[in-house]
């Protein structure tokens, strides 16, 4: 992509990522194996209460494409093909499940030196249309999204925002919820003694007049541990302290109090990665 915007979907993600990213309140576990012939292997396990619901997924690799094959504990069967540079510049992947026939999808991503341009088509006989589009460079961006559903000749979503981004610092300004929601955020690096991050989101919706906010921090201990913090409105607080045990292995410990809810005691979450 280089000096180019990133896709609409990433406008507000660093903030997205601070405040929401490696926070688990179940037990969790992940095992990845990579392969020097292509070929990668994934197995994922997720305890949520008293359920437990996996998968296994493995990814090919040969020149520009992959293939991407998961299979979930409900023997429902998900496939997807990517091919990087199909034409200069574009990004096209073809995926459907197994067994519904009607999951078949068509994705194509250009990126350019002032634009990216995503666009989805079903692939069935009443298909959902989705195209995204942001214009700009890679510290100011504007852009929007549209989806149409071609069934009842409706639009599932339209949505706008504008970001402005540096490496210390990125802001971003969304119009979603076709127009219903305004959501703002905010987050800033600082170096010194150690990296810390600190973001806020304030949403405001206008058809109740409601506003909520939250915010919270990252903070790099060191090397290996990553400690995070997110307080809502809500009265919800969070916490998070990740370390990385071996190279590209490591474990994450969450927990969530709920002022409201003081008799439900907090919720605790265990999640380990392992990559050999």
């Amino acid at each position: 992509m280089g000096s180019g915007p990133a896709p609409f979907s990433d406008i507000g993600k660093r903030t997205k990522d601070l405040l929401t990213k490696d926070y688990n309140f179940d037990h969790k576990f992940i095992l990845s194996i990579p392969s020097s012939t292509g070929v990668g292997l994934t197995a994922t396990g997720l305890k949520r209460d008293q359920i437990f619901v996996g998968d296994i997924s493995t990814v090919y690799k040969s020149g520009s494409t992959t293939v991407d094959v998961k299979i979930d504990t409900y023997s429902n069967v998900s496939t997807k093909v990517t091919i990087n540079n199909a034409l200069p510049s574009t990004k096209a992947a073809f995926s459907f499940n197994v067994p519904d026939q009607r999951s078949g999808k068509l994705d194509v991503q250009y990126l350019h030196h002032h634009a990216a341009i995503n666009s989805s088509l079903g692939l069935n006989p009443a298909p959902l249309l989705e195209l995204a589009a942001a214009f700009g460079n890679k510290d100011l961006a504007l852009g929007g999204e549209v989806g149409f559903d071609t069934a009842s000749a409706s639009f599932t979503k339209y949505n706008a925002g504008i970001s402005f981004n540096k490496p210390d610092f990125s802001a971003a300004l969304i119009l979603a919820d076709k127009g219903q929601t305004l959501k703002t955020s905010y987050v800033h690096s600082v170096n010194s003694p150690s990296v810390s991050e600190v973001a806020a989101e304030l949403t405001h919706r206008f058809s109740t007049y409601e506003n909520s906010f939250s915010f919270g921090s990252a903070h790099v201990v060191d090397p290996f541990t990553v400690v995070k913090t997110r307080f809502c409105d809500n009265g919800k607080v969070a916490m998070l302290c990740q370390r990385e045990w071996r190279p590209k292995s490591h474990i994450t410990v969450s927990a969530e109090y709920d002022s409201k809810a003081m008799s439900a005691g907090p919720k605790l979450g265990l999640a380990l990665a392992l990559k050999p």
